[in-house]
């Protein structure tokens, strides 16, 4: 069913409630950028401060991701239950008090703690807004607007990088947890705008008469059977290799840089943001041919590009090349970020939309995440060659994998 919104976002014209939805999501993917960079920045300081290895660092950023698929899951079944908006707009402050308590954390031990407990608030952000977007814009608009929602989260990046430059060098890493707080405000209030889709509103009313429970929808549509289960699951390994790519990249490389090239926080924040812009410049490029040529092709091109680029890293010698080179390997190894929801959104039904892509793509997460923990160990004892190889590997996974699936042949089968 296409509701009267997606008809008139087809004719290039926004409604109120369509520009919520995107300011929402766009701000949901803001608070994850946010947590991730804010995390990358300070970690060489709490490494230093609680002398840590790099495999205990790493896992700091790996149960953060187990967190966000305990949140995701539980969280996803809940709004897909009882409603979306109304669960998401509070999830919110859990993340927000976790967050906040970093700033007294002295120990390794709370440190974990608070940042599984900020995982289970953020854990259901990407799945609500992503199908939120296809709930209420044409199909063959998907891909984009998914995308420029993911350019609105790395806006936040982009604040998160220039708020640690300035943050860190003066008042410490404790004190930039503590300016987290801001954005979950401001995000509070776009949400208590927001208004659940006529779609979803639609498909509840079915789900009502038919006496189905949210639970055995997920388990219907996702694993009843060999072909769907299969489909599943490969979605799970494209998503762990997507995560495992920008956490193993964005966790480390402010580190990498510093290392490489003897920069300081400020100078790293520069290339930060060089590689946030080049990003977002892939995410709607990404998004463009994802909705012109349709998923086969975007995906090819991309993963296969990525799977090359990392490599470049290491040929940066001064502070003008790295700022190219990571421009370049952003556009490429994160442009695909938003396209995973716009897939996932057109192979699972409205019913169980949500819980779909928070699981599907938290799982991707929690798995995903460790690729922290292994470069922070062959950081340790191999080159920064060894450490690109390991993710180029990856990509070339996902790309086998990715051609082997035929939800996604029959999508761009339909555009040709």
């Amino acid at each position: 069913m296409e509701n009267t919104n997606a008809a008139l976002t087809h004719s290039h014209t926004f409604t109120k409630n369509q520009k919520w939805v995107i300011a929402s999501t766009s701000s949901g993917f803001a608070l994850e950028n946010m947590d991730v960079l804010f995390l990358s920045f300070a970690m060489s300081s709490m490494i230093s401060q609680l002398h840590l290895s790099g495999g205990a660092a790493g896992l700091i950023g790996s149960i953060t991701n187990l967190g966000m698929l305990f949140g995701g899951i539980m969280f996803g079944l809940i709004g897909d239950r009882f409603g979306r908006v109304k669960t998401f707009t509070y999830t919110i402050f859990i993340f927000a008090f976790a967050t906040a308590m970093m700033a007294f954390a002295n120990n390794i031990t709370l440190i974990y703690i608070l940042r599984f407990l900020a995982g289970i608030g953020a854990g259901g952000e990407y799945g609500v807004g992503i199908s939120m977007i296809a709930e209420s814009f044409h199909k063959n608009q998907i891909g984009k607007m998914t995308s420029v929602a993911a350019i609105g989260g790395q806006i936040g990046a982009i604040l998160a990088a220039i708020t640690a430059a300035i943050v860190i060098p003066h008042l410490g890493w404790h004190a930039l947890f503590l300016v987290g707080i801001v954005p979950v405000v401001l995000t509070y209030f776009v949400r208590r705008h927001l208004t659940e889709t006529e779609e979803f509103v639609a498909a509840k009313k079915v789900e009502a008469k038919k006496k189905e429970s949210t639970t055995s929808a997920v388990f219907k549509y996702m694993f009843s059977s060999p072909k769907l289960a299969y489909q599943s699951f490969a979605l799970m390994i494209m998503t762990t290799v997507q995560i495992a790519g920008y956490f193993g990249l964005m966790n480390w490389l402010p580190i990498i840089v510093q290392k490489q090239l003897g920069l300081n926080v400020s100078g790293s924040s520069l290339w930060m943001i060089s590689t946030i812009i080049g990003m977002s410049l892939g995410m709607i490029t990404f998004g463009s041919i994802l909705d012109y040529f349709g998923p086969r092709r975007a995906f090819g091109i991309f993963l296969i590009a990525s799977a090359a680029m990392v490599f470049t890293i290491t040929l940066a010698h001064n502070t003008i090349s790295l700022l190219i080179i990571g421009a370049i390997v952003g556009f490429f190894s994160n442009g695909m970020f938003g396209g995973y929801g716009a897939v996932i959104s057109r192979l699972y039904p409205t019913e169980i939309r949500s819980t779909a892509n928070n699981v599907i793509v938290n799982i991707g997460r929690a798995v995903g995440g460790f690729s922290s923990v292994v470069i922070g160990i062959l950081m340790d004892n191999y080159s920064l060659t060894v450490v690109m190889g390991f993710l180029s590997i990856l990509y070339v996974i996902s790309f086998i994998t990715m051609i082997t699936l035929p939800g996604l042949k029959k999508m761009s089968l339909k555009r040709a």
